[in-house]
């Protein structure tokens, strides 16, 4: 697209930042527009599971319930606590929807399709998604309340946990894989056995995509892991003074992140944009309809376990992060350094 504005005349300079605005917007519209779809998605599947009709009166089939649903929250008054630290209670919502945006600039929609193609994608993709807790801590600290604060320590200790045991699952992927490159990672994933495309059928990176989807879980704060929000005991968690817009931007932050790990989980474990089976027709079909099919289905897990599994108490999310999750990917860290010593000694990189 840089060559195109060159080639009307800009200079290199301004069609090289027009091209990259261009590109930025193409991706964030639509992840705008599947955050208003999934929340949709996501009430009518809780509705289903608990014989109820969802949402169904606001546009066709009710469709239009987020835009009305934003239009409310767009229209409300900003109140912000009278002893609220004013600077970063009105930041922190920024930051936290700031940082689900960015990760999607390394995320492959096929092959060779990225905003950034860079070497060191998955590093990327961890370093910015880490700085998500930045904005529930200053939300709870700001707000100058206690439920909101002891929502903060919670996440704080509960994102720290589980990015531990999702930093030693990259890395298992990432020593099978040889590469940081998300686009090197789901090319890696085709042909196995011959027939199959993704990291599912590999025995050693199977145990590792289960723990991925579940620390995923703990790490957009969803149920059973949604200690952050939990009503019965901390009003509405770190949101509990938050209302208008800011309030409104915590909400989209949260889908966007969700839609986000349902992405990772297709990338690093089920071959991304590649078709499930390595057969010439399948790719016929373009790469990123492949993708978006299997965010679907990831998503349509992420509401399946909120509508069914209860809350998990504090002790058990951390028991769970520290004495299962941390040993385990520990364990198949050194199993698969040990079999890739084994089997590609000699082999050059």
């Amino acid at each position: 697209m840089t060559s195109w504005f060159t080639y009307l005349g800009l200079p290199y300079e301004l069609a090289w930042t027009v091209a990259t605005v261009i590109d930025i917007l193409v991706i964030a519209l639509p992840v705008m527009l599947a955050v208003a779809m999934i929340i949709y998605a996501d009430r009518k599947i809780w509705a289903a599971m608990a014989l109820r009709r969802g949402p169904n009166v606001v546009g066709p089939l009710g469709l239009m319930q987020s835009f009305a649903d934003g239009l409310k929250v767009f229209l409300q008054e900003t109140i912000i606590p009278s002893g609220a630290n004013k600077g970063l209670f009105l930041l922190a919502p920024i930051i936290t929807f700031t940082v689900a945006l960015i990760v999607w600039a390394v995320v492959p929609f096929q092959a060779g399709v990225a905003l950034s193609n860079i070497n060191v994608g998955l590093l990327y993709v961890l370093a910015a998604s880490s700085l998500g807790v930045y904005g529930i801590i200053l939300a709870g600290w700001s707000s100058n309340s206690k439920y909101p604060f002891y929502s903060a320590i919670r996440a704080a200790a509960q994102m720290v946990s589980y990015e531990v045991s999702i930093g030693f699952v990259l890395i298992s992927v990432v020593l099978w894989a040889g590469s940081f490159n998300l686009g090197a990672i789901v090319e890696m994933q085709k042909g196995y056995y011959g027939f199959v495309n993704g990291n599912f059928v590999n025995p050693l990176l199977f145990p590792m995509a289960i723990v991925f989807f579940i620390s995923s879980l703990a790490e957009t704060q969803r149920a059973p892991f949604d200690l952050t929000e939990a009503e019965s005991e901390l009003v509405a968690g770190y949101q509990t003074e938050y209302s208008s817009m800011a309030f409104a931007l915590y909400w989209l932050g949260e889908y966007a992140n969700v839609i986000l790990m349902c992405a990772l989980n297709a990338t690093l474990f089920w071959g991304g944009y590649l078709p499930p089976f390595d057969w010439a027709p399948l790719y016929a079909v373009p790469g990123i309809l492949w993708l978006f099919a299997k965010m679907l289905f990831f998503f349509f897990c992420f509401s399946w376990v909120k509508a069914t599994v209860p809350r998990y108490r504090y002790d058990q999310l951390m028991r769970l992060g520290w004495k299962i999750f941390l040993p385990l990917s520990l364990l198949f860290v050194f199993l698969v350094s040990g079999y890739l010593m084994l089997t590609r000694v000699g082999v050059p990189a």
